[in-house]
């Protein structure tokens, strides 16, 4: 919690509010309780006040529910991740309270549901404890039928008391969530949220008052990663997808279920993965891109679509919201561990693009980018996301949308003669003709998965094979010529670079700042464009004496991650070097600078 001035009077009681920069927020209990719920209403409250937000939720991958918890981090300034440590720590049960007290930070606040918790006498000293009986409070507010449906929000009022929050806007965020479930609801959400308001006690009445944005984040809107995708694909133009419910990507395919009709669009949930691929390609065929996605072993049952399409040479969107794997792995963990899959996925020789979003922000443009470089290029583009992001929510500032959107009209005029994969050009770049354009001459052109000539029409001649891959080859070396040169943070040449890419961004840069305040020297860069990679990071690499890759997956029998892998495949350079994790949880701050240190430190004893 970072305090700037500590005093202000609250109305004559003996009870300070305290300035605060920053907070981080933990609430710890079951799924079921509806804890995303308030940490939800907080993230958005902050968007629509100025201030910056990044939040982080763990859920159980059992049916019936289970230990959940639902971090946010609320700040004036610029927030790069969900925090390490809570400054406060709301538990609704003993399992709340037992396996989340070591997550305060020094000095931290436990506000516990004394109906449920029993304090430990070593945490006692250590730690600053509010009980409040909030289940039984909530019966109060709202009645015994409810009360399971009504804590979160009697939460959420203590949190409002707490921290001063702006209760109309809180409010409205009730009634907009709330409002299309009947009057009824309406009433008894409000009343858990304001019988917690109305709580008074001089351990939480108006204890913080957290400092207002600038200006400059008048503007925001405030959503979660997989929704930042699904508005990107539509402003982008994308009007048709295809899925199969899986987690974490469900939730892009309702809402493009959802939004895709309102702009003459459709989706359709398909009776599995590979129908779902190849009905996207048939969209793109018939002159709209389209998209499909996943997560985990839903990608690997598309894979062979994918590879028709890299043949056929046709524009296809391919979402991969990475979780842990293998096989059913860990369908509600953060894993980057689906690179190489959306690299090297299917038989024989076939390029696709692979793009990593950063942030909720970025998913939202590298959405549009994707797609853009699908039509541009007839070639397959996966944008890699994961559960971090997926389901953490951000305010971003809003986008330009009238220069943004794109609503492409079929070309159906006439052509005195077509060929889809013409090899005339150097850079490998051909379109299809929409299925009904006149073609002059009368020499309709046909698609295949097999090797074909200029025309689409099946070929085993050896020398068209090698012509066509050479052609499928180039398009993504014209596309690495066009991309721009990855940004270094720090000096441009050192000792260390820190790699990253993918929800790695916002720690990696956190723990380069706390790091230089240190004393230590040190760069960071994130890679957002994995395949083709940018031509001009081969310039970048070699400035620095080591290079350590950031990521979220296992280092493999040689001691690197897939990303490492990769660099180390295209630049045969050995001082390029792994930091990985595998424990199901996103990067901590505080877990990159002890690998970071620890790793400059054998380094040393070595050289």
């Amino acid at each position: 919690m970072s305090e700037t001035t500590v005093s202000e009077a609250n109305n004559g009681s003996h009870s300070q509010a305290s300035n605060i920069s920053e907070v981080t927020i933990r609430l710890a209990g079951n799924s079921q309780d509806g804890i995303q719920s308030i940490g939800g209403f907080l993230a958005r409250l902050a968007g629509r006040s100025e201030r910056e937000v990044m939040t982080m939720m763990t859920i159980p991958s059992t049916i019936s529910g289970g230990a959940s918890i639902f971090q946010v981090r609320l700040g004036s300034g610029e927030v790069l991740s969900p925090g390490d440590k809570a400054d406060v720590l709301f538990a609704f049960y003993q399992h709340s309270y037992d396996n989340h007290v070591n997550n305060l930070a020094k000095d931290g606040m436990l506000v516990y549901d004394s109906d449920h918790v029993e304090p430990h006498e070593e945490w006692l000293t250590k730690y600053r404890h509010i009980g409040i009986p909030i289940s039984s409070l909530t019966v109060e507010a709202i009645g015994g039928t409810a009360r399971d449906k009504g804590k979160n929000l009697y939460a959420l009022g203590l949190i409002g008391r707490m921290f001063s929050l702006d209760t109309a806007k809180l409010e409205r965020l009730i009634n907009e969530r709330f409002g299309g479930k009947g009057e009824s609801i309406v009433k008894t959400a409000m009343d858990a949220f304001q019988s917690g308001y109305r709580y008074h006690s001089d351990d939480i009445s108006n204890l913080f008052r957290l400092a207002q944005g600038g200006a400059e984040r008048s503007n925001q809107v405030v959503m979660s990663g997989n929704e930042a995708i699904g508005y990107g694909l539509i402003a982008a133009g994308v009007r048709f997808g295809a899925g199969y419910p899986i987690t974490p990507w469900s939730d892009i395919m309702e809402l493009l279920r959802r939004e895709l009709p309102k702009y003459g669009g459709s989706f359709i949930q398909c009776e599995d993965e590979i129908a779902s691929v190849s009905m996207a390609i048939g969209a793109s065929y018939g002159g709209h891109v389209g998209v499909t996605g996943s997560s985990g072993p839903g990608i690997s049952l598309k894979t062979e679509a994918i590879g028709w399409a890299v043949m056929a040479e046709i524009p296809l969107v391919v979402i991969d919201v990475q979780r842990g794997g293998p096989s059913t792995g860990l369908p509600t963990d953060v894993e980057q561990s689906d690179l190489n899959i959306a690299l090297y996925g299917g038989h024989g020789d076939s390029p696709r693009v692979v793009l990593a979003a950063s942030d909720v922000e970025d998913c939202f443009y590298t959405a549009i980018e994707a797609v853009n470089i699908a039509r541009k290029y007839s070639v397959p583009v996966f944008l890699l996301s994961d559960q971090a992001i997926a389901t953490r929510i951000e305010a971003f500032n809003e986008p330009d949308l009238k220069t943004i959107c794109k609503d492409v009209e079929l070309d159906l005029s006439p052509v005195a003669s077509h060929k889809p994969y013409d090899l005339s050009s150097g850079d490998g770049l051909s379109q299809h003709r929409a299925p009904g354009t006149r073609i002059e001459d009368g020499r309709y052109p046909v698609v295949t998965g097999l090797e074909h000539d200029e025309s689409g029409h099946p070929s085993g001649d050896a020398v068209n094979h090698i012509a066509m891959t050479k052609k499928r080859r180039n398009k993504l070396k014209t596309l690495a010529d066009e991309l721009p040169v990855p940004e270094v943070c720090g000096p441009d040449s050192g000792d260390v670079l820190l790699v990253g890419w993918g929800s790695t961004k916002g720690p990696l840069l956190e723990a380069v700042e706390q790091l230089t305040n240190e004393g230590y020297t040190l760069s960071s860069m994130h890679i957002k464009h994995i395949n083709p990679l940018p031509t001009s990071l081969e310039d970048i690499l070699p400035r620095f004496k080591s290079v350590y890759i950031v990521e979220m997956n296992d280092g493999g029998v040689y001691g690197y991650g897939q990303l490492a892998g990769v660099l180390r495949a295209r630049y045969a350079d050995s001082r390029i070097k792994g930091i990985n994790k595998t424990a199901a949880r996103r990067w901590k701050v505080s877990e990159i600078i002890e690998r970071v240190k620890a790793r400059l430190e054998e380094e040393t004893a070595a050289a």
